[in-house]
Formats: structure tokens, sequence, C-alpha cells
């Protein structure tokens, strides 16, 4: 066996984070009892913002793709079948729900074939847990029956769901795959919490945007005079653009009737709608907050996808960048949830 990574407690149960991001993702395992490694992450901005928030994790900042597993381990100081975690969420892009209308064109985007490079990774490094987390629709994809298939033959069991994260005390709606797959007990997805968190569980810390010092919670909106007028007469705390008449329709929402959360509000005590990287523009969804005539703040959007209250990104990026990782984000409640599951099982395998 190689030698332990220094710095590690011996006892530890180390977990390596692929597809990092901005850090979602370790966040949650971190919240759940694991000690990240290492970290895989391609983007500069969300480099340095896992590094910022993250900074004792290796950080490879590099293509997946380059990167040869057994030199990993070798830097590391793992041996095969040492790593107790090997998790992440290959880009879901390709497989979205919207992508996925026109089939060819998500079956061709390249990044649908990130999922090999993760069963690479997992055929090499033989770590005794993994997890992976993507949208619903990757569960119908050739690639993740593959890999499906090969963790099976490798020894794994696996369970395979689809959850809304809002179950997990996450305080927004988001449905999920996960899969949880283990060689040293019968991996589960963890119970559902016995109460959804709302917008105003996640927001009830919260300073006014005018007293904060947080400068992600510092409103700065530009929007015309027309949009400022709609946006006041949205009723409060849920309303929508359908609770005004046709005078107050859009000329695009007139043309088509689908995409109903666009220009509406979130209520106080339900969950949020599911945040995504256009969380700051209030055509892109139901991202009105509850009461003020503005869209939600990147630290609520943070927030509201499970973020603590002293997660940092750097405002240089610009609000835009931010949101956008925000959006792609991983829930760290949601992930805590389920790596416990693991954990036990890991504690109790020992």
């Amino acid at each position: 066996m190689l030698s332990p990574v220094k710095g590690v407690h011996k006892k530890a149960l180390l977990a390596i984070d692929l597809f990092s991001g901005c850090g979602g993702l370790s966040c949650g395992l971190k919240d759940a009892g694991f000690q990240i490694l290492a970290a895989v992450e391609i983007d500069g901005r969300a480099q340095q913002t896992y590094a910022l928030n993250h900074p004792k994790v290796k950080l490879y900042e590099q293509d997946i793709r380059a990167i040869e597993p057994a030199q990993m381990m070798a830097s590391l100081g793992l041996a095969v079948g040492e790593l107790d975690l090997l998790a992440g969420c290959p880009p879901c892009q390709g497989f979205s729900r919207l992508r996925t209308r026109n089939q060819r064109v998500s079956v061709a985007d390249v990044r649908n074939d990130l999922v090999d490079d993760f069963l690479r990774f997992i055929q090499i490094m033989q770590p005794k847990t993994v997890m992976l987390e993507n949208v619903p629709s990757l569960e119908k994809d050739d690639r993740f029956r593959h890999l499906k298939a090969i963790l099976g033959d490798l020894g794994y069991k696996v369970d395979v769901q689809v959850l809304d994260a809002a179950d997990f005390s996450v305080p927004q709606r988001r449905r999920r795959l996960i899969l949880l797959a283990s060689k040293v007990h019968q991996p589960a997805v963890a119970p559902k919490a016995n109460a959804r968190v709302t917008v105003r569980d996640a927001f009830k810390n919260l300073e006014a945007p005018s007293k904060t010092s947080d400068v992600l919670h510092q409103v700065n909106e530009r929007r015309s005079q027309a949009v400022r007028d709609l946006i006041a007469l949205i009723p409060k705390n849920g309303g929508s653009r359908s609770d005004l008449g046709d005078e107050y329709q859009l000329a695009c929402h007139k043309r088509s009737d689908g995409f109903r959360d666009v220009y509406g509000r979130m209520a106080w005590d339900e969950v949020a709608p599911t945040i995504t990287s256009g969380c700051q523009n209030p055509s892109k969804g139901r991202y009105l907050h509850p009461s003020y005539n503005r869209t939600i703040t990147i630290r609520e959007a943070a927030l509201l996808q499970g973020f603590p209250m002293d997660y940092q990104f750097d405002l240089a990026h610009g609000k835009e960048a931010i949101a956008l990782m925000i959006g792609n984000a991983l829930p760290p409640p949601f992930i805590a949830a389920h790596a416990t599951d693991l954990r036990k099982g890991l504690l109790s395998a020992r």
C-alpha cells in the first residue's frame, strides 16, 4: 500500500470530487463527514470559487479527459480500492429536458461522453463506494446503462432513483437522478426529511439588501420602466403574470401560453422553483422576490440552492457568471443526505 496522504487522519473517510463545479458536491460530502482529497474542474471561474471555499483540497484545474486516474492515485498516495468514495456529476446540459426534445442533438453532445470518463476512473480506482448525480433523462441513455452494467460486473451493488431535492431539505423543487453504488454494503437513498424547507426558512437570517455588507445580497438591477411597472403589479407572495389582465401581458406572452412561471413571484411558505442560471432574470422563470419588487439576489439564490450563508463567490466574475455557477451546482443538503448512508455503510464495514 502506498504511503498515506500527508495531513489526512488514518480514520478519515476519503472522497474525490470529479466535475466539482463551484463546490456544491464537496460541500455536501463534507457535511456528511467525508474528507475531500481532490477535485477536478475545467472552468476557470468555478476553479477559483472552489479554491476560495475549499482551500485544503488538491484541485486539478484541467480537462478530466487529460487525467490518468493511476497517476492521480500515485500523487495522492492511494492504492487501488483504498478510496472510500468517488463522486461526481458529469456535465448534464446535453441530457437536459429541453435539449432531449431533439434526440439527435442530445445524443451528439460531446459532453455526454464524460459519463464514460467517470466510469474510467471507477474502473481504475476501484473505490469502495460511488455517487453520481445528474438530470433524470440520463437514466434513459445507453452510456448510463453501460455504466450500471459495468458497476455490476465489478461487484458493486447499485441503487438508482429519481428524486425531488425539496424532499431532502433543499428549499427548491429540483428533480434529480442519483446513483449510489457500494462494494461493502447495500446502498439506499436517504429517507425523506420530515418537513420541507421553505423560502421563508431559507431567507430568515438575511438582512435587508439596503443594510447588508454582503455584496452578493446588494441589489443592482437594470430594468426598463415598463418592466419595473409590470413587476410592481404582480401580486405578492406567489402571484404571477397570469393574475393580470390582458392589457398588462407582454407581447411575447400573448404569443405563447407556455412558461407560466415567467414574471412570477416565489411564495413565502413553499419551496422555490428550480434555481437555474437565469435566476437573476424575471423573464426566465418565477424568480421575483415574494414581497419586494425585484428578482432574488445572488445570495438568496445561493441559499435556495442550499449553500451556507458564508459561501464565497467573487463578484469580479460578474453576477451572470455567478448565477451560472449557482444554477449548475449540486445542492449540498441533497448530497449530504444521501452521502450519509454511504458513510454509515463504510463505517460498518470497517
